[in-house]
């Protein structure tokens, strides 16, 4: 069985689990003549995935208080309530986080974020009953096929933004290619819908291939389950000098330990999720210098919020203001995605009215501060892709700092120095 078969199945499963739950209760309706729209937010608060709920709370203060008294549609002002929700970081949680607010609620939009874990059994949640959703923070595959999406069909209440594997293949080749290696490839790809996307035929293999890296793939793992003993020892004996892979902030740890412990010496160290996020990396001290990401967002994207008028630059200084701690990527894309939820919101005919605001992100033409928004250039229906780059992390004066290093597919968002190997 094919990699993209398992994905379908297992999604095929979980749509129909949600078909089924969704009518094992009749969920609460909102008149259109409601007084306030509601906006439902499921974020990973708790479990492995918290570090991506960090910015939350700060981006839900800046919301309520640039809205103020509400927003204005067809002349009528309505006040904006937000409701938040723990997804525990499973697919479970989110599902049941979603169902809450749609039956005790009645929220008039979803939103969520942050890994297939939160957004795909969301997503799965609102196209069975018929609520509009927004979600971002997934590459789209993992997002729109992980969910077992038809591309000549599309989904009808659903709606993602991010960018695609075939992007942080692109970059990462870029990257790596800035660096003098013997062009083998280890990977750390889990069995959930990330590593299963970017393990497949549309991800990195053939890609890989295409430009003339030797791949060792390490095969699927559990994560939280494994301790890499095997796959570190395996990545020396192949001789391997890259490392890539798509894995929590926790299973990382496990593995750079273990490697720091073996002595394995990669010069390149290129981990999406796992090294996107300077408090998780901060514990390694030194032997997190060197390590490189993708960089969705940072305070030298030359975006702005048509919410509240800032920069990037602006954005992630009000944050540490407001939190004492350094930005972070999923900063950018919690702002955006309220950016073009109230977007929407503003262009639909009032709370009460799902086809209303359903319609109004279908036609979605935006520009935020991750970059434009417009669900109607695809590359699939319901999808618009985001600008990505690549950062290095610097470790300075105890601190870290992340700089732009790639930018092949972003030319607007400027260099800040270039890759350099992790050996000197």
């Amino acid at each position: 069985m094919t990699t993209e078969s398992c994905i379908s199945r297992r999604r095929l499963l979980q749509v129909g689990s949600a078909a089924m739950l969704a009518g094992a209760f009749v969920p609460l309706v909102r008149a259109a003549s409601a007084t306030t729209f509601r906006i439902g937010f499921v974020s990973p608060a708790s479990g492995p995935l918290t570090i991506f709920s960090e910015p939350d709370q700060f981006v839900m203060a800046q919301v309520k208080r640039t809205l103020g008294s509400g927003i204005s549609v067809n002349g009528r002002q309505y006040p904006v309530e937000i409701i938040y929700r723990d997804s525990g970081s499973s697919e479970t949680g989110a599902a049941a986080a979603a169902r809450e607010l749609i039956r005790d609620y009645g929220v008039d939009l979803m939103v969520a974020s942050s890994t297939p874990a939160t957004t795909n059994p969301v997503a799965d949640v609102c196209e069975a009953i018929g609520v509009p959703c927004l979600t971002n923070d997934t590459p789209w595959q993992a997002h729109f096929f992980g969910r077992g999406g038809d591309p000549a069909v599309g989904f009808r209440w659903t709606y993602h933004f991010f960018w695609g594997v075939e992007d942080v293949v692109a970059a990462y080749t870029s990257l790596w290619n800035q660096v003098q290696t013997n062009r083998r490839v280890g990977s750390l790809w889990p069995d959930d819908p990330d590593g299963l996307a970017w393990a497949s035929q549309h991800g990195f293999p053939p890609a890989l291939h295409q430009q003339n890296f030797e791949l060792f793939d390490a095969g699927r793992f559990r994560s939280g389950q494994t301790d890499f003993v095997d796959i570190v020892s395996r990545f020396q004996q192949n001789d391997v000098e890259i490392v890539t892979g798509v894995i929590p902030p926790p299973d990382f740890a496990r593995f750079w330990h273990e490697a720091r412990r073996q002595g394995f010496n990669p010069k390149v160290v290129t981990v999406a999720k796992a090294s996107e996020f300077p408090m998780a990396l901060q514990p390694f001290g030194s032997d997190a210098n060197g390590l490189s990401v993708e960089v969705s967002w940072s305070p030298s994207h030359p975006y702005h919020s048509a919410l509240t008028g800032q920069s990037s630059a602006g954005l992630a200084s009000e944050y540490t203001r407001f939190s004492g701690r350094n930005w972070t990527i999923p900063l950018g894309f919690k702002h955006a995605l309220f950016e073009v939820a109230i977007d929407a919101l503003r262009r639909s005919q009032g709370p009460g009215n799902p086809e209303g605001i359903r319609q109004a992100l279908a036609t979605t033409d935006y520009h935020s501060i991750v970059g434009p928004v417009n669900f109607q250039l695809g590359p699939v229906p319901n999808v618009s892709k985001t600008p990505l780059v690549c950062g290095q992390w610097e470790y300075r004066y105890r601190n870290l700092e992340l700089l732009i290093v790639e930018n092949s597919l972003a030319r607007d968002i400027p260099l800040q120095a270039r890759l350099r190997s992790m050996t000197g």
